[in-house]
């Protein structure tokens, strides 16, 4: 199976902060239908330490770069070889830059397989699979307040008020405090699927039915990307950033050409 995508597209945006602790790759609208890595970071630990999300963002595409080019291959043990060197990164940022300490970052990876799409996460940034507008998949966030839905503490409609909704539980932080990434295997692909990464900034703007909505519409990723953009600026606070992949084909190949691909897959 050959997996192609359609041009994807991204927003990062500031917002009302004073700085953008969000980082996604590729940067802005770089992205094009070769690539095969996306990536979504969004920075915690206070105005001084957004530079976690792009530390993030460039190891985990250096890790794949560099370590893909030896025919190693790109499969779950692959990807989280590829956090554990970012977590080295992160000693080594806060052993030069003590003032760093604390920092951490969220994680939404997306990697496209010859047979199969690998979706990684660690926080509350998030991932979704649409069909036609319906939301066949989405990542479970690792967060205390849905911690606390999970177990009945508290409503759904609670978590939205909840003084307590921005902790969260897992994230990048270094090797002292390895994560525990989840790792989703998605094989259940068709043409036009979309999936959307984003930082919490786009999730506190619109709720799961409003995302359903927009994405029913059939509206082109620009035009989707641009409702989203101009919620945030009308609802959040905080950073927000996404990024749009579309599924264009899904081709069955010869036992010639899926050598060949996998060779080409090499070169992300």
């Amino acid at each position: 199976m050959y997996i192609t995508i359609k041009k994807p597209f991204s927003i990062n945006e500031i917002g009302k902060k004073m700085n953008n602790e969000d980082s996604i790759y590729p940067n802005g609208n770089q992205g094009t239908t070769d690539n095969r890595l996306f990536l979504v970071c969004d920075g915690m630990g206070g105005s001084n330490k957004g530079e976690a999300s792009s530390i993030a963002c460039d190891s985990i595409q250096t890790y794949f770069n560099t370590f893909s080019d030896t025919g190693e291959k790109i499969d779950p043990e692959f990807i989280r070889k590829a956090i554990r060197y970012t977590e080295i990164r992160f000693d080594d940022y806060i052993k030069e830059n003590p003032a760093a300490n604390g920092m951490a970052t969220t994680l939404c990876l997306l990697y496209l397989a010859s047979d199969r799409i690998y979706l990684t996460h660690a926080g509350n940034s998030r991932i979704y699979q649409f069909r036609k507008g319906k939301i066949i998949f989405k990542t479970e966030d690792h967060s205390l307040v849905n911690s606390m839905i999970r177990t009945g503490k508290i409503k759904p409609e609670e978590a939205e008020r909840h003084l307590q909704r921005n902790v969260i539980c897992k994230a990048i932080q270094g090797s002292k405090a390895p994560v525990d990434i989840d790792i989703t295997q998605i094989t259940d692909i068709q043409p036009d699927d979309r999936f959307l990464m984003c930082t919490d900034g786009v999730t506190e703007s619109l709720k799961d039915d409003e995302l359903s909505e927009l994405f029913s519409k059939n509206d082109s990723p620009e035009e989707i990307l641009s409702v989203i953009k101009d919620r945030c600026n009308d609802k959040s606070r905080d950073n927000y950033s996404a990024y749009l992949v579309t599924i264009n084909e899904i081709e069955e190949m010869s036992a010639f050409k899926h050598v060949m691909t996998s060779f080409l897959y090499a070169f992300i």
